[in-house]
């Protein structure tokens, strides 16, 4: 069983008519993928426009929500989850922010349009390639070319856990 964090409009969006309908449905597909993977799945939302003046938390169908509180954004709250973790997590988002947090805290972050297939199972053949937005793609790398880099491996290890 993993611990995975859910940057949830990261996955979703925020471009939509009924946006509560549409975490319903995130939080509705997170709940079904629990149920066939057994991982322990958090989803945080941003509330710092509309939130309230507390962080809000909820357990619905086996999926804990987090809203942020009015005036923090979800990366905040991600990053203290980040933080306050005493265990390996699998990211899910594509803010290079907080991708970068995770590696630096021993997380794995997972680009949330890799994590898409998984979640909605449309493509069952699915097969991880390197992170186009990796940081170290401006950098020379150094070793063997034909060998992947440690966030490669990293990346890879924890698709196969997905």
């Amino acid at each position: 069983m993993s611990f995975i964090i859910v940057d949830g409009y990261n996955l979703i969006g925020t471009t939509h008519g009924n946006l509560q309908a549409e975490r319903n449905s995130l939080i509705s597909l997170l709940a079904a993928y629990h149920k066939t993977k057994g991982h322990d799945i958090t989803v945080v939302f941003d509330g710092w426009q509309s939130g309230s003046l507390r962080e809000e938390t909820a357990v619905i169908a086996s999926v804990t929500v987090i809203y942020s509180r009015l005036g923090d954004k979800a990366d905040l709250v991600i990053k203290r989850l980040i933080d306050s973790a005493n265990k390996e997590l699998i990211i899910i988002t594509s803010d290079r922010d907080i991708m970068g947090h995770a590696w630096a805290h021993g997380c794995v972050p997972v680009p949330s349009h890799i994590f898409e297939p998984f979640l909605s199972r449309t493509n069952k053949n699915f097969s991880p390639e390197a992170d186009p937005d990796d940081e170290e793609t401006s950098e020379q790398k150094r070793g063997n070319p034909r060998m992947p880099s440690r966030r490669e491996k990293s990346l890879a290890k924890v698709l196969k856990k997905l």
